[in-house]
């Protein structure tokens, strides 16, 4: 790694303290009478991994590119560090963002290609080589620099235009859905790639994503956005533990939904009555006055399927009407007596294949008071 420490030569070591937060309050944007965000407000700490997540039209490009300078918001702030961004162009803010599509120069050479913004600032050309080096052990294509995009893997060219955006040291890194191309094998290689660059540079990083395991796997912090408004943000343990709402809980993961209302609340224990008439005990807080609408909501994998009564404070008999074998779980979907559908996630580890479930069983499926939430939004 270059040792000279000038402005821009820094090693990746030092690459933390040139890292800024970035804070957007109040931020609104229409294209003509379609609102796209209203009033977003989000603090993204110093050298944090923040994703946000969302499905298609629900705003998150649209900040993202508003935090670059790209758009221009309605109103509200944008702030790098503690400066001010709102008015200043997009050229002189200490980001840099990566898109969907590479953008390689496909007549230069990789390291030309990241050279090319270092070129463009006057940088010399003794540091540019320094510079490309640095960046091209940082995502571990040594060797590499000579040859043409035409020439390298789909993974490798994404490499090449993160070490584009990280040799000229952003305080922030936007990302833009940037393994969307990707097959599923690579995409998980990527993630897990993209992560420890993220922790080697220290540089804030924000990722769009619609794909929730990719969230999950490699932020911090999500920010849920739906309808351009950010309606939840917390670490992924929390959000998918303990969504804030039904749209959250749909969203990220699989969840089974008890719609209902609040009968009463017991010993640190909510008891729900679902339209179909089920009721399910819930460990996790004060609900409301006895009639609140609401939902019991518990994961697939809480749920466990047997073929006796178990004791768990929810307990229910169903027949397994469906069953997806994916090698290392099977999801069950059992259907109750009232006409309801259970989703259960079944590890398989191993048992002899005549204890496996089949279509037609008749099972008990249940889950302890401390795995649901109740939710009222």
């Amino acid at each position: 790694m270059p040792s000279n420490t000038a402005d821009g030569l820094r090693p990746a070591g030092e690459a933390a303290a040139l890292a800024a937060g970035v804070s957007v309050s109040g931020i609104c944007k229409a294209f003509g009478s379609a609102a796209v965000l209203r009033d977003v407000s989000l603090t993204i700490d110093r050298g944090e991994f923040l994703a946000l997540l969302g499905g298609s039209g629900c705003g998150k490009t649209t900040l993202l590119r508003i935090i670059a300078g790209l758009e221009t918001a309605d109103a509200g702030a944008v702030c790098i560090g503690a400066t001010d961004v709102t008015h200043v162009p997009p050229y002189e803010r200490p980001v840099n963002m990566m898109f969907q599509s590479y953008a390689l120069f496909p007549h230069l050479s990789v390291a030309d290609n990241i050279e090319y913004g270092l070129r463009a600032a006057g940088v010399g050309r003794a540091d540019r080589g320094r510079l490309a080096e640095w960046a091209l052990r940082l995502v571990r294509l040594e060797g590499l620099g000579h040859r043409k995009p035409e020439q390298l893997s789909g993974g490798q060219r994404q490499r090449v235009a993160l070490a584009r955006c990280l040799v000229k040291k952003p305080a922030v890194l936007l990302l833009d859905e940037p393994m969307a191309a990707l097959d599923r094998g690579l995409r998980d290689e990527m993630q897990r790639e993209l992560v420890r660059i993220q922790r080697d540079v220290g540089t804030t990083f924000v990722l769009v994503t619609h794909d929730q395991d990719e969230a999950m796997s490699m932020a911090d912090r999500i920010a849920v956005m739906d309808a351009g408004r950010i309606v939840q943000c917390g670490p992924p343990r929390e959000i998918y533990d303990r969504p804030a709402s039904r749209f959250v809980a749909r969203f990220v993961g699989r969840v089974n939904l008890f719609e209902g209302r609040l009968v009463r609340e017991f010993d640190g224990i909510a008891e729900v009555e679902s339209d179909d008439g089920l009721r399910v005990l819930v460990a996790r807080g004060t609900v409301g006055p006895p009639g609140t609408a609401c939902a019991a909501a518990v994961r697939p994998e809480k749920v466990a399927v047997a073929r006796a009564p178990a004791g768990l404070a929810n307990e229910y008999s169903g027949t397994v009407q469906d069953l997806a074998y994916f090698g290392d779980l099977t999801r069950a979907a059992v259907r109750l007596a009232g006409g309801r559908l259970v989703e259960a996630t079944v590890v398989n580890s191993g048992g002899r294949e005549s204890d496996a479930l089949r279509a037609g069983d008749t099972v008990h499926v249940g889950f302890d008071a401390a795995s649901p939430v109740v939710l009222t939004t």
